[in-house]
Formats: C-alpha cells, structure tokens, sequence
C-alpha cells in the first residue's frame, strides 16, 4: 500500500479541516493517510512516497522555518503543490502576475508603507470610498481591515501600527461582497470539481466559515467557470489542487480575489463527489513514481 502525507499545523484550534473526507476514497485506491504537523520530525519524509500541504494554518506566523521544512520534504519525497508554486503563491504579489497575465484581479496597490494619511490617497487612487487593508502573507482574513479615509484618526493609526514590520496591499472594497458573496472554484489535476458560495455573517466583510459566513454549494455560470480556467492557464505548472476565489464587480464581471495554492480549505463535504476526485488526483498525480 502506498503512504502519504497530510501535512497540518501544530496545533488543530478551532478551525473546520475536512481533509478527514478524501481518507476513505484514498483507503480505496490503495493509499494509507497519515496527518501530521509540518513541524514534526519524528518520522523520516522519506517514509512517504508523497507528502501534502494542506491545512498548515500557521505557517504565516514562521514563513522561514515553513519553507525550510518543505525544503527538506522535497528532497526526500515528492511534494503537492511543488516547492516553486508555493514560494510564487506564499506572497499575495502573485495577484500582480495575473493581471500582468490578463486575468482580471480586484484593483490592488502596493504602498511601501502603511501611514494614518494614506488613506485617501489611496482612496481616489482606486476609484472608491471603502478599502481593504491586509498582509501580503497571511491568510484567513487575519490582521484584515475595511477601511475608509473618512475612519477616526485613532483608527487609522491603530490599523497602520498593524503593519509597522509587515507588508500590506490595499484593495477595492467590493460591495457585492456582502450582497451576494464570494465564489471559490475548487481544480484537481487542473479539472474542475466542485464550487461554493460564501456569504459573510451580519457585520462582517471577510467570508471565512470560521468567522461566520455561512457556505452554500453552487453550480458556477459558464462565465464564472471560463474566469477559473484562464486563471490556471496563468499558473507555470499545474498544481495538484487550487482553489480560485471570485467576486463580482460593478460591471458584472467576475475578479480573483485570492489564488490559494498552499493550504486552501476545500470544502470536500459540500460535494459528494469531491473526496473521491481528490483522492483520484492524488493517486494519478503520484502512483506512477511511488515504491513497489
């Protein structure tokens, strides 16, 4: 039987993992599932015959000592996503190659510093009254804020303290973010599986499940489908998985909010066919190099 890795973080808190969804399917096709911290060392990476990122929840919080584990997995075993996506998507400058690839991104800036009187400058910058303040590495709508240049002083400094030793972009506040929602688009092996809809909570713009936002499948419009797919054309090498998420603009059109290629939540539960397309790609991704 072949073996592989989940990898985790440290400490499983309170956040929803269903990575637990794809075991079964994986038992199926001959594969037995460990789940283990991306810190541990106890056991050899090489015991593996694959090994994969997935809910490392606090990664951001030790970049360094993360890729340098990853580092050592991929010189003993083989890893998902690749050591390369994941030091392209580690840093949200990413956003910047797709549109510099023509894929449509919500309006973004990268100010070198984060100061109280920026604010309206950025403001008229993008065109809108309400921004979005977040780290360029971080996840999980951590140390994210909507802003406005007409907040109170004490805010805006309190905010721009945030990132005293941290980079930020600022972005467009979407509106229909909170009237409709955000979509993420779910890919195995570079083919669709499965979509969702995440509408944040009362009094709340950021749209993770654990801050409230209540999650509903969806079957994506063609339009929305045809975005996904030139997203991952702009990506050098098709990653096991990848989780797009979209929202819609003033025009209609659909723009990637984030490219999660690291430790997306799947969301496997919302689709009963999900586990087993994962566990499928998986298994055609790494049977062929695996031990006899």
């Amino acid at each position: 039987m072949n073996h592989c890795a989940f990898l985790t973080l440290c400490e499983r808190g309170d956040f929803v993992i269903d990575d637990e969804h794809a075991i079964q399917p994986l038992a199926e096709l001959g594969w037995r599932v460990s789940t283990v911290s991306w810190r541990q060392v106890e056991i050899p990476w090489r015991e593996f015959d694959a090994v994969i990122v997935r809910s490392t929840w606090d990664y951001w919080n030790d970049v360094a000592a993360f890729l340098k584990a990853l580092e050592n997995i991929d010189r003993e075993t083989r890893l998902a996503n690749p050591l390369d996506t994941v030091r392209w998507n580690l840093e949200k400058t990413y956003l910047a190659d797709l549109e510099n690839s023509g894929v449509g991104i919500v309006p973004t800036i990268w100010p070198a510093e984060v100061q109280p009187d920026s604010f309206a400058a950025w403001s008229e910058q993008l065109a809108c009254e309400d921004l979005v303040i977040k780290p360029v590495v971080g996840a999980n709508g951590d140390k994210a804020f909507r802003v406005s240049a007409a907040d109170a002083l004490e805010r805006r400094e309190a905010i721009s303290r945030c990132f005293d030793n941290r980079r930020a972009l600022v972005q467009r506040f979407m509106p229909h973010i909170l009237d409709e929602g955000e979509y993420s688009l779910f890919y195995f092996n570079g083919a669709f599986s499965h979509a969702i809809l995440k509408v944040p909570a009362p009094s709340e713009f950021r749209s993770q499940e654990e801050r409230g936002a209540d999650v509903q499948p969806v079957a994506p419009e063609k339009r929305l489908l045809q975005c996904g797919q030139r997203a991952l054309k702009a990506i050098a090498e098709t990653p096991l998985y990848a989780r797009i998420d979209f929202v819609r603009n003033d025009n209609g059109d659909f723009v990637i909010m984030e490219l999660e290629l690291i430790e997306p939540s799947m969301y496997l539960r919302t689709d009963p066919g999900a586990p087993m397309r994962f566990a499928r790609a998986i298994d055609q991704r790494f049977r062929p190099v695996s031990r006899p």
